[in-house]
């Protein structure tokens, strides 16, 4: 924590700070950890636990790390420049901008149909609707929160909400299946198996594509910009990530508890056979519940940061935000109700977010060292460094895994 108490001093020199709203802060850090936290991280984190046992919290360590690293300078560079991600890349090389836009609202778009198929399949398991009826439903339900006058108030206090929901139930799960903590421990710092594939998948599902964005864009749209708010956008940043990482280590360990325990997990739908054989019955309603609740706002926090990226293009796009959004979800459910959703598509989306990152963030590390777009902002140097890391480190393992894993996932 020393770096980041660095970071804050020079913060504070550089200009006296205002006070700022904790409620907007806490919101952007809610709709960046619920974007995480959908179908795909559901079954991503079920099936390399399965894979991996106690030594997949090897991986999430690391991935905690990476995402800190990442999602810290990506807020801040937003926040003291004043710009969308897109705008910040067409500054630093003309054209940039359309295509990182290109490739997130894809990916966002994918990602999206999985949402609404998580969202279907939770209120299956809850309501005994079939997926399709209750993807209808959920749609129905993201649409009117950007329908609502003061939608980005809104879309804060669901997100909170079923944030608390999601969390509160994982972690009962967790201590319903008694899992083997003390081995969980041990294998974080010394694993048996480093899985590149399981690190990608997860940099890239919590902080790649446009869920990088969606705090950083969330906060400009509140007016939270500037070196005066640098110190509260670097802590509703990390925020955000722990929010997620506690979500991740709550699901790992209750699947490591039913693994440790001989128990068959149902490939079909990995996590939803978890809750069952933790809890009964009672689990699978849990599993409907935590399903919904990450898909719905996953939906929500996918469609807003995706048309986030291309909103600046044009004042008719500004403009008419909302309806591009409310499209982007009815695309999502009309794609999902005619296509489906498999599992693999899932984990190969997040993989492929990973390659996004190394992209979006170099572009944003070299902006911070342009004084037509951050003025006379020092970026610290630490951040820099670390940032600089999780590029190698992603572009690397992003390349490796497409070359060598990708392909043995189907």
């Amino acid at each position: 924590m020393e770096p980041l108490k660095a970071a804050s001093k020079q913060d504070k020199k550089q200009s006296a700070r205002p006070k700022l709203n904790w409620t907007l802060l806490m919101g952007a850090a809610f709709l960046m950890a619920t974007s995480a936290i959908g179908p795909a991280f559901l079954t991503q984190t079920t099936v390399f636990t399965q894979n991996l046992a106690a030594s997949f919290g090897f991986v999430i360590l690391i991935s905690i790390i990476l995402d800190i690293f990442a999602q810290t300078n990506v807020w801040r560079i937003i926040a003291v420049s004043e710009k969308r991600g897109q705008d910040i890349a067409n500054m630093v090389l003309p054209g940039l901008g359309y295509v990182l836009s290109f490739l997130i609202v894809i990916g966002g778009l994918a990602f999206n149909i999985g949402n609404i198929a998580g969202a279907g399949l939770g209120l299956n398991a809850l309501a005994g609707l079939t997926p399709e009826t209750g993807a209808i439903i959920s749609a129905v339900i993201a649409v009117f929160i950007f329908l609502v006058k003061e939608a980005g108030k809104a879309m804060d206090r669901f997100t909170q909400i079923a944030g608390f929901v999601m969390i509160g139930l994982m972690i009962y799960v967790a201590f319903s299946t008694a899992p083997p903590v003390g081995e969980a421990v041990v294998k974080t710092v010394v694993p048996d198996k480093i899985d590149i594939l399981a690190i990608v998948t997860l940099v890239g599902g919590t902080v790649g594509g446009y869920i990088t964005f969606a705090g950083g864009h969330r906060l400009l749209d509140a007016g939270i910009k500037g070196v005066d708010s640098l110190p509260e956008v670097t802590k509703s940043s990390i925020v955000g990530i722990l929010i997620t990482s506690v979500m991740r280590i709550a699901l790992f360990l209750a699947v490591l508890g039913v693994v440790s325990k001989g128990l068959q997990i149902d490939p079909a739908n990995p996590p939803a056979s978890v809750f069952q054989l933790a809890a009964g019955n009672i689990g699978y309603k849990i599993f409907g519940i935590v399903m919904w609740s990450a898909a719905i706002t996953s939906v929500v926090g996918a469609a807003y940061t995706s048309v986030s990226f291309i909103r600046t293009f044009s004042p008719r796009l500004d403009k008419n935000y909302k309806q591009i959004i409310i499209g982007f979800i009815l695309i999502s459910t009309v794609s999902f109700v005619l296509i489906g959703k498999p599992v693999k598509i899932l984990l190969l989306v997040g993989a492929l977010n990973g390659l996004i990152l190394p992209i979006a963030l170099s572009t944003l590390l070299v902006a911070a060292y342009k004084k037509n777009i951050v003025g006379d902002y020092k970026h610290p140097l630490w951040l820099t460094v670390s940032g600089v890391l999780v590029i190698i480190v992603m572009a690397w393992m992003g390349t490796y895994t497409l070359i060598n894993q990708i392909p043995e996932l189907f």
